[in-house]
């Protein structure tokens, strides 16, 4: 039935039916006694329910499982008082309130995982540290270990050539996989709106940042340490933000999209002029049009191919699209899903044939353009159990990672795919996906385990609430591909060996920005901004590991209620409090002066705070105290308020007169002395 319309209360359809059968007998006075009537009870499931039951396999038999359930719970169904109605958003949408569960085992695999410290152990993922004894067959004391590990000790060590070719090889390594960058920020780049993606070209002589506010701003990166902003393209049209940008593999070209049916497509060349190239999405065919009356179609993720000659999609029509740049037109428009498709890329750098999309319907599917022609993957992923928010391919064509709103990662194996046929059946006995995410916490304690899970290594430790919070493999060059890392609700970076461990303390993004900018709603121009309690906030939507060099670039939501943005470069600093240059902590520092005149940003101390366009502004220096009054103010506020309440005092008085004329002259009295007092 509708969701709007109107079903009879289970109490007066029990009245009607007990008025009948008195009027039949006579009512009160009849002498026959009557059988009690069956309560009746009524069966509530909404249109969106019913849609994905029938779409799923055994669909008749699965409905009369579920309302089944429902009549043994008291026939509630989806439209009951638990859920709380919101709008947001594009659409009407419904938090359900999740009941306890009763479950025997584990909720989450164990860390460390076994599988994830044999893949480590295989230097699949990284180098290892096998010399941890003497020449003579000693093993080396802990405190030994630990001085090895220092990089002037590696260095040495690799110079020297002590050891085997290998060794000075496993070195290089070692020592780049060992710099992990920290929670102080080199760098803050405060934006007037929130921050919703950024990412460093594969050579890492460029970087972009999306902001909510339709633009995409432009960095020259070729020295890491000393970013120019250069260029900002606009995106006209767009609805609500932008979602994603994607940079060609010859980082000339820049794609980036809107939840709507056009991508943009710029050009990155510094000095360029010319007007973004808008790609129209939509399959026009008629074929497609009459079967998904697709008209509108919203974009949330796109990646290039390897080749730079397509760009591929995911739609909030449940699709997958492929569009050609060539012939300019979508040529592969593929319905696999169930819910928006939040997340899609290429298996391997080199071949476009193999695509993943993950998907709010919790699966990843694995696509081979090679064999489409009845439109089914070759292969799917199973283990979320909520909706899934971001993937990333390592790039080899085997290994890709997922980020879930059941509040974990998942490291997964091509090898270890389930075939489809079975995939299916399991996903049809699956319950849907319940949790919105726009309304946290995440009842881990009410967790439930996929009983299918084929994932190779589960992390977990951040939170994937609020927004589509991004994951990425660390790469080769200046990690050695030794990690697997993330954004998170909470404000930080959480870095992550394979086994699920942690790599060291996560990168705090909220420690590093608290109170960079006044946090009195106002922004660096001097407007009125954003609104908020006043309390500052941090969501880490994604972030870039430098592919040379040790140092990541977070974009964050910040500000109260997030209504801000930023973008902060964390680098790696062998442990040490403050730079060469000094620290924006210091007193001497903290008025901007030095960092105003500074030649650059490389040259400036640690915590440089500057607008998009890296320009210094005093105001994000300047630390606002409360507003003071004065004692001159205050003597005029003063004699105000004593006038005001003199003026209301004798207004009262003469109603009194008024009301009572033979007042005693002792009450009179008393009333003087009690408006004295109250002036």
């Amino acid at each position: 039935m509708e969701d709007d319309e109107q079903v009879p209360d289970d109490s007066e359809t029990q009245e009607e039916t007990n008025d009948e059968v008195e009027d039949e007998t006579g009512g009160e006075g009849s002498q026959t006694p009557q059988p009690a009537t069956a309560p009746v009870r009524s069966i509530q499931i909404s249109t969106h329910q019913l849609q994905q039951i029938l779409a799923r396999g055994g669909g008749f038999e699965r409905l009369l499982a579920q309302l089944g359930a429902q009549i043994q719970r008291g026939g509630r169904g989806a439209d009951d008082d638990d859920e709380v109605d919101d709008d947001y958003g594009y659409g009407h949408y419904r938090r359900r309130r999740r009941q306890r569960t009763s479950f025997h085992g584990d909720r989450y695999p164990p860390i460390p995982s076994e599988t994830g410290q044999k893949l480590m152990a295989s230097g699949t993922f990284g180098a290892n540290d096998h010399s941890q004894r003497t020449a003579c067959g000693y093993r080396l004391t802990d405190e030994t270990q630990r001085k090895r590990k220092r990089l002037a000790t590696r260095i040495l060590d690799r110079e020297l050539g002590l050891e085997s070719r290998g060794r000075s090889k496993a070195l290089n390594g070692l020592m780049s996989q060992d710099m992990i960058p920290k929670t102080k920020a080199d760098l803050v780049v405060h934006f007037q709106k929130r921050c919703f993606s950024g990412q460093f070209s594969e050579d890492g002589s460029f970087f972009f940042a999306c902001g909510q506010d339709f633009k995409v701003r432009m960095y020259d990166t070729s020295n890491p340490y000393d970013w120019k902003y250069y260029k900002t393209v606009d995106y006209m049209g767009g609805s609500w933000t932008l979602t994603d940008a994607s940079l060609s593999p010859d980082n000339k070209l820049l794609a980036y999209s809107s939840i709507a049916n056009r991508v943009c497509l710029a050009n990155t060349e510094q000095g360029d002029q010319s007007e973004p190239l808008y790609l129209d999405f939509r399959d026009t065919s008629r074929e497609v049009r009459s079967r998904h009356h697709h008209s509108h179609v919203g974009i949330w993720s796109l990646r290039f191919s390897g080749d730079g000659t397509e760009i591929v999609a995911g739609t909030n029509v449940n699709s997958v699209c492929v569009y050609d740049l060539e012939t300019r037109k979508t040529i592969l428009m593929i319905p696999g899903h169930e819910a928006d498709v939040n997340a899609v890329c290429f298996g391997d750098r080199m071949s476009p044939h193999i695509l993943y999309s993950g998907s709010d319907d919790t699966t990843l599917k694995v696509w081979d353009r090679r064999s489409l022609a009845s439109m089914r993957p070759a292969g799917m992923f199973l283990g979320h159990t909520e909706g899934l928010t971001y993937i990333d391919s390592k790039g080899d064509g085997r290994y890709v990672i997922s980020n879930g709103k059941d509040q974990t990662c998942k490291l997964w194996d091509l090898r270890k795919m389930i075939n489809t046929d079975e995939g299916e059946k399991i996903y049809a006995e699956r319950p849907p996906a319940e949790f919105d995410y726009r309304y946290p916490p995440y009842d881990t304690e009410n967790h439930i385990p996929h009983p299918n899970d084929c994932s190779l290594v589960t992390f977990r430790g951040h939170s994937v609430l609020s927004t589509l919070i991004r994951c990425h493999f660390s790469p080769a060059g200046s990690t050695d591909s030794r990690y697997i890392y993330t954004g998170s609700y909470d404000g930080k970076v959480y870095i992550y060996n394979l086994d699920g461990t942690q790599a060291g303390e996560p990168i705090d993004v909220y420690s590093a920005t608290k109170n960079s900018r006044p946090n009195d709603s106002m922004d660096y121009s001097g407007h009125n901004y954003g609104g908020g309690n006043g309390e500052w906030d941090t969501i880490v939507r994604d972030c870039s590991w430098h592919p040379s060099a040790p140092l990541i670039a977070a974009t964050a939501w910040n500000g109260p209620s997030h209504s801000w943005g930023t973008c902060t470069v964390h680098t790696w600093n062998d442990d040490a409090d403050v730079d060469e240059l000094g620290d924006v902590e210091e007193s001497a520092n903290a008025d901007g002066r030095v960092f105003e005149h500074a030649s650059s940003l490389g040259a400036s101390p640690m915590g440089a705070r500057v607008t998009p366009q890296l320009q210094f502004h005093r105001n994000f220096y300047q630390r606002r105290n409360p507003p003071t009054t004065s004692a001159r103010s205050m003597a005029a506020q003063g004699g105000f308020l004593s006038s005001l309440l003199g003026r209301r005092a004798a207004t009262q008085q003469e109603e009194e007169d008024e009301e009572d004329e033979e007042v005693d002259e002792d009450d009179e009295d008393y009333e003087d002395e009690t408006e004295e007092d109250d002036v």
